[in-house]
């Protein structure tokens, strides 16, 4: 069975789709934009604080699914700006500390209110992991 996931702690998603959903253990996360709590673009706040909202948002998605950034498998970043890349992935590796997932990065022409970057995610649940924590 495929499990819907809408969670009250990330802003409420502003199309026909899910926070994420889960299937047999995976979670597959929607990309996150950097909206805040009130569900607000901030596509005025620096790349870096950009990636600090998407990546709090998609902790906060994969707290309430049962996993944890240390259950991530892979992810998809997204940014507007090649240019701005290493200094996402300095927030980016702040977030995951010592765990490297898999990962893609792709330049897109535009984002959706602007943004510099989305993200999203696929992970296990911690259970299925065999890990804790």
């Amino acid at each position: 069975m495929i499990n819907k996931i809408i969670t009250n702690n990330a802003p409420a998603p502003r199309g026909h789709y899910s926070h994420a959903v889960e299937w047999n253990g995976l979670i597959f996360l929607s990309g996150q934009l950097p909206i805040d709590a009130d569900g607000i673009p901030r596509a005025d706040l620096s790349v870096e604080e950009q990636a600090r909202l998407v990546l709090h948002n998609l902790k906060q998605v994969l707290a309430d699914s049962g996993s944890s950034l240390d259950h991530v498998l892979r992810a998809g970043v997204y940014v507007s700006d090649i240019a701005d890349w290493d200094r996402v992935d300095r927030i980016y590796k702040e977030f995951f500390g010592g765990h490297r997932p898999a990962r893609s990065v792709v330049q897109v022409n535009d984002l959706h209110f602007g943004a510099k970057l989305e993200v999203e995610l696929v992970a296990v649940k911690a259970e299925k992991s065999g890990q804790t924590g």
